[in-house]
């Protein structure tokens, strides 16, 4: 098979509202589907927001302060411990965007082989600096950047010697599918002569498959157990069902767009002499 295969990533971002056993469930939809990889965050909640924020009013299931439901949602060790060991009795990979230089310092303790730069992180050099010193393959998701921005993460990744790919990102949530504007992906891969994923925060699929079309390298998309449930990312995330119809779709696409090469099949050349004689 000459297709290039496409690296799927079943974010699960915050969709597990602090609760193991949903991230378990989670972890086991995202291997069914055959997605290669889930992705968490982390967030050093102290660094990441002031004081004053974090005082804030904010209703949720944890109480009534911001505090409360970032605290709620942020696993730690233990459980980090647990989701480690989980995907690797799963044979799934395990990978998580860092949001801030501690939470990356946590995540080194595990044998990961890839690093995530979320689109809000984009310009936090402090960190690009230490995920490049890294050297792991890295996602850099461009969603709220400018070119002058990607172009100095870029050099960040390409003065290391760090591999990279870059994320095609809209983030608005859930992202009308009109704002999609997928033609940066070729955009992007033509611009910084690199691969290009897209990470999508759409709802359905159209826009998912349309960008593997376009020649991305690799899907993220959030994923939940139910998109009534609370959290802010749950109505942008694909179901189970609509998350195993879309890993389908892909790996059809993947064999659909072939090798690009003018070669004329058995079955073809039986046509050819019947229609042409």
């Amino acid at each position: 098979m000459s297709h290039k295969h496409v690296f799927i990533t079943a974010e699960i971002g915050i969709n597990h509202n602090g609760d193991m056993e949903i991230a378990r469930q989670l972890i086991d939809w995202a291997h069914l589907c055959g997605c290669d990889a889930v992705k968490f965050q982390k967030r050093t909640i102290e660094t990441v927001y002031t004081k004053e924020y974090l005082d804030s009013y904010r209703e949720s299931p944890w109480g009534t302060t911001q505090r409360a439901q970032k605290e709620g949602l942020e696993f730690g060790e233990t459980e980090y411990d647990e989701i480690d060991a989980y995907c690797r009795e799963k044979g799934i990979e395990w990978y998580a965007s860092a949001w801030d230089t501690q939470a990356q310092e946590f995540l080194q303790k595990y044998n990961l082989r890839h690093n995530k730069i979320a689109s809000a992180m984009l310009t936090n050099m402090e960190l690009l600096e230490m995920v490049a010193g890294e050297g792991k393959y890295t996602f850099i998701a461009t969603g709220m950047s400018t070119y002058e921005e990607i172009d100095a993460a870029v050099k960040v990744f390409r003065d290391r010697d760090c591999p990279f790919e870059l994320l095609h990102c809209n983030s608005t949530y859930p992202m009308p599918k009109e704002d999609a504007n997928l033609l940066l992906i070729p955009a992007l891969r033509q611009r910084y002569g690199c691969s290009v994923g897209y990470s999508g925060h759409e709802v359905g699929r159209i826009v998912s498959t349309s960008a593997v079309a376009l020649g991305a390298t690799s899907i993220e998309r959030h994923i939940t157990l139910d998109n009534t449930m609370y959290g802010s990312d749950q109505a942008a995330s694909l179901n189970v069902k609509d998350l195993l119809r879309l890993t389908e779709d892909i790996r059809l696409i993947e064999t659909i767009l072939g090798d690009g090469r003018k070669v004329l099949s058995e079955k073809e050349l039986e046509t050819r002499k019947k229609l042409r004689g």
